[in-house]
């Protein structure tokens, strides 16, 4: 059977709505789309925990502390199950994880944006895990089967970060006016770089329609991006607060939410490396690498020496 036939039945599976699974034929651009998708979902997930990690021993209360050390807590365990994922297509951890260290590979750019004060942290996790979710949760019905099922409890732990962050964020608009005027200020830098992690509008994205294709994606960064804005727009209203578009107003027609326009420049320059905490966010992750290679060495020591135990009784008997 020539490649074209099995390119056939791998579609028509996808059509049919059949999860493709690790040991199924697959072409090849679909393995590297997934393994491009699932190592950079990854390392925003690891990448994602240094925001708000540094505001953990500065939460306002131990009830604080326990809920946002939980949070950075899930974040690495997301990350865990996405390198997972992206080893049974073959991809190398270690392989991935240089990629990040080095620069190679990309993470979410709203990653690159600091953390100023206790009201980010709220900011973060209403905006920017509320837009992750908005994303995640079609992955749920993404094509690659490991990928699905992986995603469907990273989906449960998102929605209670959310739901967390728009507590903090109700806490400080119905707080005292200096923490009303804190949500606001938080609302105000962070709302744009949260519409900017859906990724570029739909006509300049290289990678869209042969993914929506393969089902890896189910809808477009725009439809998406409108979805969020018509979710997010009222609870800030109820907020009390100003969504930070001047062009923002709800059509009638089209019974959705219009906003203005993305500052794309400052998109693309944060995605090159030029943000405000790029090369700080890298440098971190290198440093916690490097820091932590006494424990991977002694791991390894560790397994080459149980595996030499396991082997010795077997070598005496063949001895005998």
């Amino acid at each position: 059977m020539n490649n074209l036939n099995f390119e056939t039945i791998f579609q028509s599976k996808i059509d049919e709505e059949t999860k493709i699974e690790p040991k199924d034929w697959m072409p090849e651009a679909y393995r590297k789309t997934l393994i491009r998708q699932i190592s950079q979902h990854a390392h925003s997930e690891i990448v994602g925990m240094l925001p708000e990690g540094n505001w953990i021993t500065r939460a306002p209360s131990l009830r604080r502390k326990l809920i946002l050390l939980a949070k950075v807590q899930d974040e690495a365990g997301h990350g865990l199950y996405l390198y997972s994922a992206a080893e049974t297509l073959g991809a190398d951890r270690d392989d991935l994880v240089q990629q990040l260290l080095t620069g190679k590979a990309k993470y979410s750019s709203i990653f690159n944006y600091p953390t100023l004060n206790w009201a980010d942290i709220g900011a973060i996790g209403w905006l920017v895990d509320g837009a992750a979710i908005m994303n995640q949760v079609m992955l749920t019905r993404t094509s690659y089967g490991p990928y699905a099922r992986a995603m469907v409890r990273i989906c449960k732990e998102e929605s209670f970060h959310q739901r967390q962050g728009y507590e903090i964020m109700i806490a400080m608009a119905k707080g005292s006016p200096e923490q009303k005027a804190m949500a606001q200020d938080s609302l105000n830098r962070w709302w744009w770089p949260s519409l900017m992690m859906f990724g570029p509008n739909d006509s300049d994205s290289t990678h869209s329609d042969q993914a929506l294709k393969w089902k890896i994606k189910r809808k477009s960064n725009d439809e998406l991006r409108q979805q969020f804005v018509d979710v997010t727009v009222p609870q800030a209203e109820y907020l009390g607060l100003t969504v930070p578009d001047p062009d923002l107003r709800w059509n009638e027609e089209r019974g959705h939410y219009d906003f203005g326009e993305i500052n794309w420049d400052e998109f693309w320059s944060v995605v090159k490396g030029n943000g405000p905490c790029n090369r700080q966010r890298l440098q971190a992750r290198v440093k916690a690498y490097e820091d932590g290679a006494w424990v991977r060495d002694a791991a390894t020591a560790y397994a080459e020496k149980k595996e030499q135990r396991k082997l010795a009784p077997e070598a005496t008997a063949k001895a005998a």
